[in-house]
């Protein structure tokens, strides 16, 4: 499922920090050693075929190295 993100994330909480996220490991090596955080917040949506809604969203995120895996968790109404 291909999106792009319009507007500000809002509503930003952290789910996971440090040890507490479970793809630590997988995360420090593919994108190096961080402080890392597991991070979810609300957005507007643009889908592939131009519709857009607003969805929940889930992504990790550590200093000096940014967001990365941004995967819409669900679809709010």
């Amino acid at each position: 499922m291909h999106f792009r993100i319009i507007g500000k994330l809002e509503e930003i909480e952290v789910v996971a920090a440090g040890r507490g996220i479970r793809e630590l490991r997988r995360l420090r090596k593919v994108y190096g050693v961080g402080r890392w955080r597991k991070l979810k917040g609300k957005a507007l949506v643009r889908f592939a075929d131009d519709t857009v809604q607003e969805a929940e969203i889930h992504w990790y995120e550590a200093s000096g190295i940014g967001k990365k895996e941004l995967k819409i968790k669900r679809l709010i109404e």
